[in-house]
C-alpha cells in the first residue's frame, strides 16, 4: 500500500474510532489513479447521495450520516460501479482508471460483500464469449452448462458465508446478483438459438426450463437498482411478450413485424405484473426508449403507442423525458425544416444548420474526440463517400470535445474544416437531433429533412 493510502486509511480508522458511539455512521473513501473526472457521485438508485471532489493527491472521502443498508453506485465519470454499504463500514477502494473494474480493490470494515461481488462480476464478463457458444447447444444441455456456472457462484457465496457471517440483506443481495444473471441468458436463449440455427422458430422447451420463475420477484425495492435483476426483467419481458403474442394474439406470425402491437403488450404485461413502482418506471421508460429510438415507426403509430404509455403510466417519473424524446422525433420527420440549432465553424462564427444546409444536399454526421476508433473509422467513410456521392456535402458536427482538441482532430484525420462544426451544447443537440446511435446522420435536401435516422455507413452504397 502506498504512503497517501496508508495516510488516507489511517485518516478513516480514526474517524470511525471517534464516532463510535454513533454506528448509524458509514465511511467511503478511496484513491482514483489516472482520474478521468474531478469527482466521485454516490448515488442510491438514480437519487444522488452525495458527491466528493478529488484532492491534490486523487483521493476522495464521503462521511454518510443515518443510512440506509443496501445497494449503492458510484461514479467517476464516464465509469461506474456498484458498492454495498452499511452502518458502521469504513470502506477504502483503490482503482486505476485505464482498467477500472479489474483495479477495484476494497478494504476496511464492509470490504468482503464488496470484494466478493467485484469478483463474481468480474467472472461473469470473462464468461460471456463461452456463453454465446452455448446458445447452439440443445435446451437440456444449455441449461446445465448455466445452472454449472450458477452453482459454482452460489456454492462460494456459502462458504464464504459461513467464515464471514453476512447479514441477511447482503446474502439476498449477492445471491440475486448471481441467480438473475444466469436467469438472463435463460431469457434470452430461445431467440439467440433460433437465430443462430437458422431456425424458423425458437427451440421447444421442457416443463423445467423455466423453474427459476417460481421464485420471480417483481416487488423487492432492495433490487431495482441491481444491474444482473434489471437486465433480466427487460428480457423476460422480452420473452414474455413474443411468447403470448406468438401464441394468444391475432397478428401470430406476422407479430415480429409489428412493432406497435408487440410493444403496447410488453406495456400492459409490465403493468399488470410488475408492483414496485421505481421497477416499473424504469421499464416502462425502456420499453418506450428502445421502440421510438430504434422502430422509427410512423408519426401515426408513435402517436398511437404514447397514448397507451401515458395510459397505463401517467405518473412515471421519467415522463418528461420521454416527452420530450417524442417531441424530438416528431420534429425531425421527412419534409419538415431541420431545426435552428446553431453550431460553430472551424473560424469561431455561429453557423445555424438551416444555414449550412441551404440550397444544397447535406448529410450531417457526428463524432467526437473521445472515441478515436470511431473517429478513425468514420473519416475513412467520410472520405469515401466524398468521392462516390459527389451531388452531397458531408458536414462533421463534432461533441464532447474543446475547441483546441477539436480543431487538431480535424486537421489530423484529414476533415476539410470548411466542412466542419462544433456544438457547445450536447444536450440541446442530443434532444433535438437525436444523436443515437453515433453512427447515425441526418440527409437534408435545400434545408429540408429527406432521413433524420440515416445511418453513414448503411445509407449509402
Amino acid at each position: 500500500m502506498n504512503r497517501r493510502l496508508l495516510y488516507l486509511f489511517l485518516i478513516v480508522l480514526a474517524s470511525c474510532n471517534e464516532s463510535q458511539e454513533n454506528l448509524s455512521n458509514a465511511f467511503f473513501s478511496g484513491e482514483i489513479v489516472n482520474p478521468t473526472s474531478d469527482y466521485v457521485v454516490l448515488y442510491k438508485g438514480d437519487a444522488i447521495i452525495d458527491s466528493s471532489a478529488l484532492d491534490k493527491n486523487n483521493m476522495f472521502s464521503f462521511k454518510l450520516d443515518s443510512i440506509e443498508d443496501g445497494l449503492y453506485h458510484f461514479k467517476h465519470a464516464p465509469e461506474y460501479q456498484n458498492v454495498y454499504l452499511k452502518k458502521g463500514d469504513s470502506l477504502l477502494i483503490r482503482l486505476n482508471t485505464v482498467d477500472f473494474d479489474e483495479s477495484l480493490v476494497y478494504s476496511g470494515k464492509g470490504e468482503e460483500i464488496n470484494n466478493f461481488m467485484m469478483e463474481v462480476y468480474l467472472t461473469k464478463e470473462s464468461e460471456k464469449k463461452s456463453i454465446t457458444n452455448y446458445y447452439r447447444l440443445e435446451p437440456k444441455d444449455f441449461s446445465r452448462k448455466i445452472d454449472s456456472l450458477q452453482k459454482i457462484k452460489l456454492d462460494l457465496l456459502k462458504e464464504l458465508d459461513v467464515e464471514i457471517h453476512f447479514t441477511e440483506k447482503e446474502l439476498e443481495i449477492a445471491k440475486a446478483d448471481i441467480v438473475y444473471s444466469y436467469a438472463k441468458f435463460k431469457e434470452r436463449y430461445p431467440f439467440k438459438h433460433k437465430k443462430l440455427s437458422k431456425d424458423k422458430k425458437p427451440p421447444k422447451l421442457n416443463k423445467d426450463y423455466y423453474a427459476y420463475r417460481n421464485k420471480l420477484t417483481y416487488d423487492n425495492k432492495d433490487l431495482t437498482y441491481l444491474r444482473p435483476y434489471y437486465e433480466f426483467m427487460v428480457n423476460h419481458f422480452g420473452n414474455l411478450s413474443y411468447m403470448s403474442c406468438t401464441h394468444g394474439c391475432d397478428i401470430k406470425d406476422n407479430m415480429a413485424k409489428n412493432h406497435l402491437h408487440f410493444n403496447k403488450h410488453k406495456l400492459k404485461l409490465i403493468d399488470s405484473l410488475v408492483i414496485e413502482k421505481e421497477l416499473k418506471d424504469n421499464l416502462f421508460r425502456n420499453v418506450a426508449v428502445d421502440y421510438l429510438l430504434k422502430v422509427h415507426d410512423t408519426q401515426e403509430n408513435n402517436k398511437i403507442f404514447m397514448e397507451v404509455f401515458h395510459a397505463l403510466s401517467g405518473d412515471n417519473r421519467h415522463m418528461a423525458e420521454i416527452d420530450d424524446l417524442y417531441a424530438g422525433i416528431n420534429n425531425i420527420q421527412p419534409q419538415k425544416k431541420i431545426p435552428e440549432i446553431e453550431l460553430t465553424n472551424f473560424e469561431g462564427e455561429k453557423v445555424s444548420l438551416p444555414n449550412i444546409s441551404k440550397n444544397r444536399k447535406t448529410v450531417f454526421y457526428f463524432w467526437s474526440g473521445t472515441n478515436r476508433k470511431h473517429l478513425k473509422d468514420i473519416s475513412n467513410r467520410v472520405k469515401h463517400l466524398s468521392r462516390i456521392e459527389p451531388n452531397f456535402s458531408f458536414v462533421g458536427i463534432n461533441v464532447k470535445t474543446d475547441q483546441d482538441d477539436w480543431k487538431s482532430l480535424v486537421n489530423a484525420s484529414g476533415f476539410d474544416p470548411s466542412y466542419q462544426f462544433r456544438s457547445d451544447d450536447f444536450e440541446q443537440l442530443t434532444k433535438t437531433l437525436i444523436v443515437y446511435p453515433m453512427n447515425k446522420c441526418i440527409i437534408t435536401e435545400d434545408e429540408q429533412i429527406v432521413d433524420a435516422f440515416g445511418d453513414i455507413y448503411k445509407s449509402f452504397p
